[in-house]
């Protein structure tokens, strides 16, 4: 019988850190997030809220769904604590992921560059990047177990993951994380699509009970907010998140100058002549990366990239 252990995101919404256990004990992890917010002490996250505290020698590989913090922050004390499977993902996430951690290590660990240079090498030789739709073997004979990437919507490299779990004379299960799903229609990313079916769901529901505006719609908000602000000579600040956000406001920024680029965003201000700085180092390499990974922007994105917009903006 399957067994499913939640490690975080279980009584609260972040550190996320699922268990998914074959009936001879073996496993599979899927993400290992850091807690956050609310969820942490009010001096910060304490050692308990770090310390993988379940053992690990039975455990064969990690899936991360996507690299935001609260999705794969623990994967240093994962490695420092035993841990010698491989790190599946997304080939995009493959790209991504060290820049979220070494940020984080910089942020919250160390800045030796000696340690955080060792720990990205031995990273980058864990990771196992898989395309999307492929399946890969995890745990070979009976029980078995081979695990799926489908695009989730959420960032750049997100996915939902689909298991088979196998054992000899008995019908293959199907269990499906979700990990965090993205609405249709956002900016760069190919829509979710469901899966065709699962025995288990294991399902995020954190804007579950929400309604959210269309995509048009936040953008005539973005665009009269901005001309509100402009008018009374004031500048926009924006505190979105480095991973995601950004780059989906840059994208909505530039199709409001590309559609308005000769109408005055004020007086005596065109929208073409709008400066946008990301000043932030995460959001700056961020926005490199999602620029370098241009391939797996969705078809809007990447009519757009051949006509050529969507040169992004300077960064510092």
């Amino acid at each position: 019988m399957l067994q499913f252990t939640h490690h975080g995101a279980v009584r609260g919404v972040t550190g996320s850190c699922h268990r998914l256990t074959l009936p001879d004990g073996q496993a599979v992890l899927v993400d290992c997030g850091l807690f956050q917010g609310a969820e942490t002490s009010p001096d910060g996250a304490n050692a308990s809220q770090l310390e993988i505290d379940f053992p690990l020698d039975k455990v064969r590989a990690l899936v991360v769904t996507h690299v935001h913090i609260d999705h794969v922050g623990r994967i240093p004390y994962l490695l420092a604590a035993g841990f010698r499977g491989p790190i599946y993902c997304s080939h995009a996430s493959a790209q991504l992921l060290p820049l979220v951690l070494e940020d984080a290590l910089e942020v919250g660990f160390t800045r030796n560059r000696n340690l955080i240079g060792k720990f990205l090498a031995l990273l980058k030789d864990r990771t196992v990047p898989l395309p999307y739709k492929h399946w890969q073997t995890v745990v070979a004979g009976s029980p078995g177990l081979r695990v799926r990437l489908h695009p989730a919507g959420h960032i750049l490299g997100s996915a939902f993951v689909e298991f088979d779990a196998t054992q000899k004379g008995q019908t293959a299960q199907r269990v499906v994380f979700s990990g965090d799903l993205g609405a249709p229609y956002t900016p760069l990313l190919p829509a979710p699509r469901s899966p065709m079916r699962a025995d288990v769901l294991v399902l995020e529901s954190t804007y579950g009970d929400r309604v959210h505006d269309s995509r048009k719609t936040r953008r005539q908000r973005l665009q009269a907010l901005c001309e509100h602000a402009f008018s009374n000579g004031g500048t926009v600040l924006v505190p979105a998140f480095s991973i995601g956000r950004t780059q989906e406001l840059l994208y909505e920024l530039e199709e409001i100058i590309h559609r308005h680029a000769q109408r005055e965003a004020a007086p005596g201000l065109a929208w073409g002549d709008v400066q946008i700085v990301v000043d932030s180092p995460l959001a700056a390499d961020f926005t490199a990366g999602y620029a370098r990974l241009k391939e797996h922007w969705d078809a809007e994105a990447r009519r757009k990239l051949a006509a050529g917009r969507h040169r992004w903006p300077s960064t510092r």
